[in-house]
C-alpha cells in the first residue's frame, strides 16, 4: 500500500488548531445540555471548582464545575447518586479531552438525596460513631458556649435570644461558618474543630435552620459527622424543625429538635436556679435550729434531774455529743455547691454561723450554771467542804443519838472516799450535858 502524499502546507493544521476547531463545534452544538448519571470521583478544589465524573452503563463523561456555579450547589452529591447535570459540552485543550461545563446540578428526586442519606446512617453506625456510650453529658451550668452556625440566619438569633432570656451572665462566643452550598460541610467541620480547640467553651452548640432533605445535605456529610465524634467538648446538634433528623444529630452528645430548644437544653433558667437555692437555705435554717433545740432540750432534761454520783459524768457525754452534731451539720451544709451558683451565699452561710455561735454560747452559759447548782447539791460536794458519812453495819445513816447507842461499832465515809472505823463510847446531849448512868 503507497502511502498518501503530504498534503500542502498551507493545509496542515497545529494540535492547538484543530483542537480549537474541536472546542468551537461542541460548544456550538452542545451549548446547552441536560445530562443524567451517577456521580463519581467527586473532588473540590482548592480554588472552588469541583471536579468528577458521570456515568451509566455504558459510558463516562468528565465533569467541571467552576466556583461561580460551586458556590449556588445547595449540596454536596454523594458517590453513586444519580443527578440532572445542565451545561455545554467544551474541551479542555491541556488534555485534548472533552468534558461536561455543568452550570446547575439537582439530585433526580428525593429518593436519590434519602438513598444516600440512608448510606451514610448504615455505614457510619456500624462504625459505631453513634453509640450512646460515646456520648457526654452536658454540664449543669455552661461559663461559655460557642455556636457554631451562620452569622445571619434564624437560627443563630433563636439562639442568642434564649439563652440570653434564661441566663444573661452566660458568655457566647459564634464561630460564623456556611450552613448551605458547595464547600459547606468542610467549613462546619473546620468550625467546630476550631471551636473545641481554642473557643475555651463548656458546651458547643451547632445548629442552622429547617429545610429540605437538599438544603440539610451539608450536616448530613460525613466530614461533619468525623468532626463532632472527634469533639472533646460536649456538642449538641440544633438543626432544622421537629421532623428533621441528619446524620450530625446521630453522632453528637445531645440532640435538640430546634436552635430555640438547644438553648433550653444548655442553660437553665437564672430565677428558678435561684429560687431553688433560696429554698435549700431557708430547709437548712430550719433543720439546724429544730436540730439544736432538740439537743439543748435533753441538756436541759439532764439537768433538772436529780443529782446522781458526779453532775459531770452526766453533762460531758452531752456537751462532746453536742459537738459531735454541730461537727456533723458543718459538714453537712452546702454553702460550698451554693457559692458557685449565686453571689452573697457566703454572706448568708456566715450569719447563719454566727447566730449558731451566739446561741451555742448562751446554752453554754446556761449548762454551766446548771452543772455547778448539781455540784453544789451533790452529797459528794458537801462532804468535799468538810463534811462526813456515818452509818451502822447495816447501812443505816446516822442522824440523831437513838440510832447509835453506846458500844454500837459506826462506820465514817470522809470525802477523799477513805472509811474510819469506830466505836459509841458515849453519848453527849445537845448542851454538852451528861445524861444519867452514861457510859
Amino acid at each position: 500500500m503507497v502511502p498518501a502524499s503530504p498534503p500542502p502546507p498551507h493545509e496542515v493544521q497545529t494540535v492547538s488548531d484543530l483542537t480549537e476547531q474541536v472546542k468551537d463545534l461542541l460548544s456550538g452544538t452542545f451549548s446547552a445540555v441536560w445530562v443524567r448519571g451517577e456521580v463519581t470521583q467527586w473532588r473540590p478544589a482548592t480554588s472552588g471548582h469541583v471536579y468528577f465524573t458521570l456515568k451509566d452503563a455504558g459510558a463516562v463523561l468528565p465533569c467541571v464545575m467552576w466556583r461561580s456555579a460551586a458556590v449556588a450547589l445547595r449540596f454536596r452529591p454523594a458517590e453513586g447518586m444519580e443527578v440532572l447535570a445542565g451545561g455545554a459540552l467544551d474541551v479542555y485543550p491541556p488534555h485534548g479531552r472533552y468534558q461536561l461545563s455543568v452550570r446547575t446540578l439537582q439530585p433526580m428526586g428525593a429518593g436519590a438525596l434519602q438513598q444516600a442519606f440512608e448510606r451514610m446512617k448504615k455505614r457510619l453506625e456500624a462504625e459505631g460513631l453513634f453509640q450512646p456510650g460515646t456520648k457526654v453529658p452536658l454540664p449543669f451550668l455552661p461559663r461559655r458556649i460557642a455556636l457554631v452556625t451562620s452569622p445571619t440566619g434564624a437560627a443563630v438569633r433563636d439562639l442568642v435570644t434564649v439563652i440570653q432570656r434564661r441566663f444573661p451572665a452566660v458568655t457566647l462566643v459564634l464561630v460564623p461558618v456556611r450552613v448551605q452550598g458547595a464547600g459547606s460541610a468542610e467549613e462546619i467541620a473546620r468550625g467546630i474543630a476550631f471551636a473545641d480547640r481554642a473557643a475555651r467553651a463548656d458546651v458547643i452548640i451547632a445548629g442552622r435552620g429547617g429545610g429540605s432533605l437538599e438544603d440539610l445535605w451539608a450536616v448530613n456529610e460525613e466530614v461533619v459527622a468525623r468532626a463532632i465524634h472527634a469533639c472533646r467538648t460536649p456538642i449538641v446538634s440544633a438543626v432544622g424543625h421537629e421532623t428533621d433528623v441528619t446524620i450530625a444529630d446521630l453522632v453528637a452528645d445531645v440532640r435538640a429538635a430546634t436552635p430555640s430548644q438547644a438553648g433550653e437544653l444548655v442553660v437553665p433558667v437564672r430565677a428558678e436556679l435561684l429560687a431553688a437555692v433560696e429554698g435549700q437555705q431557708r430547709r437548712l435554717s430550719a433543720r439546724m435550729r429544730t436540730r439544736l433545740d432538740r439537743a439543748w432540750q435533753g441538756l436541759e432534761a439532764w439537768a433538772d434531774r436529780p443529782a446522781l454520783r458526779s453532775p459531770a459524768g452526766v453533762v460531758q457525754p452531752r456537751r462532746e455529743r453536742l459537738r459531735t452534731l454541730l461537727q456533723r451539720l458543718g459538714q453537712a451544709s452546702p454553702a460550698a455547691a451554693l457559692r458557685r451558683r449565686r453571689d452573697g451565699t457566703d454572706a448568708l452561710a456566715l450569719r447563719l454561723q454566727q447566730a449558731a455561735s451566739r446561741r451555742l454560747l448562751a446554752r453554754r452559759a446556761r449548762l454551766e450554771r446548771a452543772e455547778a447548782a448539781l455540784r453544789a447539791l451533790s452529797p459528794l460536794g458537801v462532804m468535799a467542804r468538810g463534811w462526813s458519812l456515818t452509818s451502822t453495819p447495816d447501812g443505816r445513816l446516822v442522824r440523831a443519838a437513838g440510832d447509835a447507842p453506846v458500844g454500837t461499832p459506826l462506820r465514817t465515809r470522809l470525802a477523799d472516799g477513805a472509811t474510819l472505823h469506830s466505836t459509841v463510847q458515849r453519848v453527849e446531849p445537845p448542851g454538852g450535858a451528861r445524861p444519867a448512868g452514861g457510859a
